[in-house]
C-alpha cells in the first residue's frame, strides 16, 4: 500500500522550485533549467529550459503549472532571483509578491544552505545526469530531453519512501483551482490605497517610499496614533509611516521561515471555513 503521508506531507502542502545551475548547449548558449516538484509525491510539474531566470519567464512558467494542477499552500525556494530581490523589502520579488496575492505561502532556505531543499536537489542531479551529458544542441533539443525526464520521472520511475509507488500514482490535484487574483480588500482599515509604478505611498504631497514589488498593489493603512500610519498588505502588517518624517519603519520580517506544520494548520483552518 506504500507508506501514508501526514498532516503537512500531502500533495499540494508544499511545491519546490529551483533552477539547475547554468549549462551550455551545443550551439553556445546557456540554459537555466525551472524546476517545480511537489515535495510529498516526489511528482515533477516542470523542467523549462530558459534563456535567463528573468521574471517575465518564471511567470509563465508557474502561471501554466497553477492553470494544469491548481495552487499549493507554500512554496520553498532559495533566496536568489527571481524568488526573491536583494535589495527589496523583505527580499521580495513581484513573482513572490504574486504568490502572496494566490495565497501562497513562501518558505525560503537560508543562504548557502540547498540541504534545506535537499529532495529537490536530489532529483536535479538525477535530471543533470541523464539530461545535460550530453546536452542538447539548441533549446529545441534540450527541452525534449527534459520532456522525456519528466514523463519516466512521474509515471515510470518508483521511490523506495512512496512504497515503490511512482509520483504519479500519489499525487493528486490541487483543489485550490487557478482563477486569477482574487480581490483584496482592508475593511478594517481606515483607507486602502495603491501603490505607485515606482514604489510609493502617495497622500496628497506626501511620498512615502515602499518597495517596487508591490507597484500597482493595494495596501491598507490604519492610522495607529496622530500622525501615525500602519502599512498592511494583506493580512501582513508591513510596517509605519508617520506623516512628519514620510519615512517608512518596517516591522518584523513576516516572511521568514516557516514550518510544514504551521503549513498543514493554515490549510486544516481553512478548510474548516465555512463556505
Amino acid at each position: 500500500m506504500g507508506t501514508p503521508l501526514s498532516l503537512g506531507q500531502q500533495p499540494n502542502d508544499l511545491w519546490c522550485a529551483d533552477y539547475k545551475g547554468e549549462f551550455m548547449l551545443g550551439n553556445k548558449k546557456y540554459c537555466y533549467p525551472l524546476t517545480i516538484t511537489d515535495h510529498a509525491s516526489r511528482y515533477l510539474f516542470a523542467c523549462e529550459a530558459l534563456e535567463t531566470t528573468q521574471e517575465k519567464y518564471a511567470f509563465t512558467t508557474f502561471e501554466r503549472v497553477f492553470k494544469d494542477y491548481g495552487l499549493p499552500w507554500s512554496i520553498r525556494t532559495d533566496n536568489g532571483v527571481p524568488f526573491a530581490s536583494p535589495n527589496s523589502l523583505f527580499n521580495l520579488s513581484r513573482l513572490s509578491v504574486w504568490w502572496l496575492r494566490l495565497g501562497i505561502e513562501i518558505e525560503r532556505i537560508q543562504p548557502g544552505c540547498p540541504q534545506q531543499n535537499g529532495r529537490h536537489e536530489r532529483m536535479h542531479l538525477t535530471l543533470k545526469q541523464e539530461t545535460t551529458k550530453p546536452a542538447g544542441q539548441n533549446f529545441l533539443q534540450q527541452q525534449a530531453k527534459f520532456d522525456a525526464f519528466q514523463e519516466e520521472y512521474d509515471f515510470d520511475r518508483p521511490h523506495e519512501a512512496l512504497g515503490m509507488k511512482y509520483p504519479a500514482e500519489v499525487y493528486v490535484p490541487s483543489s485550490r483551482p487557478y482563477e486569477g487574483l482574487p480581490p483584496v480588500d482592508y475593511p478594517f482599515h481606515d483607507r486602502t490605497i495603491q501603490i505607485t509604478s515606482c514604489g510609493r505611498i502617495c497622500i496628497g504631497k506626501m511620498k512615502i517610499n515602499l518597495s517596487q514589488v508591490f507597484s500597482g498593489q493595494s495596501m491598507g493603512l490604519k492610522e495607529v496614533n496622530d500622525g501615525i500610519w500602519l502599512v498592511s498588505f494583506m493580512h501582513y502588517d508591513l510596517g509605519y509611516f508617520d506623516e512628519e518624517s514620510t519615512r517608512f519603519e518596517p516591522l518584523q520580517n513576516p516572511f521568514g521561515p516557516k514550518t510544514l506544520d504551521s503549513i498543514g494548520k493554515k490549510k486544516q483552518a481553512s478548510e474548516a471555513e465555512p463556505l
